[in-house]
This record gives structure tokens, sequence and C-alpha cells, in this order.
């Protein structure tokens, strides 16, 4: 509409842009909180464990909230240590994922895998097109509402714990990719990662993260999140899950 305008005010058909003065989306008004390496790990010690595995989930893969929620566990491969990210939710509304970049596999850690695999577990929901976080108030029929999960039990756990931030389902989106920055990273990696439709088109072009740098660069910042990650996958060895999986349904 700018542009438009613009154009008509060349051929004076117009006196001025009225468009320069409506604030684009684009931009924001402030700068997004970030947790910090503490905050997270103190944050996950203190959480119940479906809000500790949603929560884990999103700070570890980047997975925007509406794709989150809309994982069925079908969506899980835990052979292959792999997220199917192929929908998003809105409202209860099933819808397509943002980008053509956001449908691409997400690469899963080994203890992510598990720590999935113990609320399976316990969860009420455990088929296969069950969702991962179905409501029990509405019978499984649909995921849980996110803006209830956040202010009902994760902000006020972490208001407890001492952390003053602002806290939203973005924020640990934003900590995501701002501790695989911190890690040395390359742009490619994080881009996909976060499954951005593009960051520069050179890097497009030319560049691709294979999926064993992804998967590396991810499983560093579950390591730096969760104390004694080694102990954890004692009883149950990554080739495993598969089986683990399958006796679930």
């Amino acid at each position: 509409m700018s542009a438009i305008f613009h154009h008509a005010m060349r051929y004076e058909w117009v006196d001025n842009n009225p468009m320069k003065l409506v604030r684009q989306s684009a931009k924001r008004e402030k700068v997004p909180d970030v947790l910090d390496l503490a905050e997270l790990q103190l944050l996950l010690t203190k959480l119940s464990v479906r809000e500790r595995t949603l929560a884990l989930l999103d700070a570890a893969t980047g997975l925007r909230v509406s794709e989150l929620l809309a994982l069925r566990w079908d969506d899980v491969d835990f052979e292959n240590l792999e997220l199917s990210v192929t929908r998003s939710i809105w409202h209860q509304v099933v819808g397509n994922c943002k980008t053509e970049a956001s449908a691409k596999p997400v690469p899963m850690d080994d203890y992510m895998a598990e720590d999935l695999l113990s609320w399976r577990r316990q969860s009420p929901y455990p088929m296969g097109l069950d969702w991962v976080f179905a409501s029990s108030s509405m019978g499984g029929k649909q995921p849980y509402w996110p803006d209830n999960l956040m202010k009902r039990y994760i902000k006020p756990v972490a208001k407890k714990a001492g952390i003053t931030k602002n806290i939203g389902w973005h924020t640990f989106r934003h900590s995501f990719g701002t501790l695989l920055k911190a890690n040395g990273e390359d742009i490619k990696t994080v881009q996909e990662l976060l499954r951005h439709a593009n960051s520069r088109i050179t890097l497009d072009v030319y560049t691709q993260a294979v999926t064993s740098n992804k998967r590396a660069a991810q499983s560093k910042v579950v390591r730096m999140m969760v104390s004694n990650v080694g102990t954890v996958l004692s009883d149950v060895g990554t080739t495993d899950f598969g089986k683990v999986a399958v006796n679930a349904r």
C-alpha cells in the first residue's frame, strides 16, 4: 500500500502517503525476553512432568507452540530420532505450517526422546493418532490450550522460582536461538533448526546444513539445560526407543 500511494504522489493524484503512519507488524516495539542458561535449568527442575516435557521440547527444538501442540504420537519417530512437523493448530483449528521450511523433519536429541517416552507412559492418550499433549478435560479430542498452560502452570512456577522475566511460548524459541548462537553454530544450521524461510539468499543457494550437524548443535543445548544427562539413559538405549514406542501404543 505504501508503494502504491508513493507512486500516486509521483503523478500528483494524492498529496501524501498515509501508510507512512502505519506501524509495520514486523517491527517489534521491544526486544523479547530470553531466558539465560541458569534460568532455563532452574525452570526445568521446578516444572511437573507435563510442563517440563513441553518446555524442554520447545526450548530444544524451537518449535512454535502452534506446531508443538499439533504433534501426534505418530509424528514422533523414536527409532530415527526425528519429529515430523506437518501441521499447526491455532484456537483448535488445524492448518498448515507457517512456511515450507517449517515442514522439514526436526532432529530429536536422545534425552528428549526418553523424556517424551516418559510422558507417553503417563499420558492417558498414548495411541498413534492421539495428540502428544491431549487435553483430559476435552477427552483427548483436542490438545491443551497454550495460554492456559502458560498462565496457570508455567508462569506461576517461574515466578515462585524467582524468574521475573515476561515468559511466553516464544521465549523458549528465542532462548534456543540465542544458545545456538552462543555455541558458535553456523548461520545455516541455526536457520534450519529454527525452520526460518531464509537467512540470506547466498546461504540458501550454496550452503546446506547436514542432519548430523543439526543434531549435534541441538544436543549441545540439551546438555547445557539438563544436568546428569548421561546417567538418565542407562536403562533405555537409543536403539531401544522404537521398541518401547511400539509397546506404548
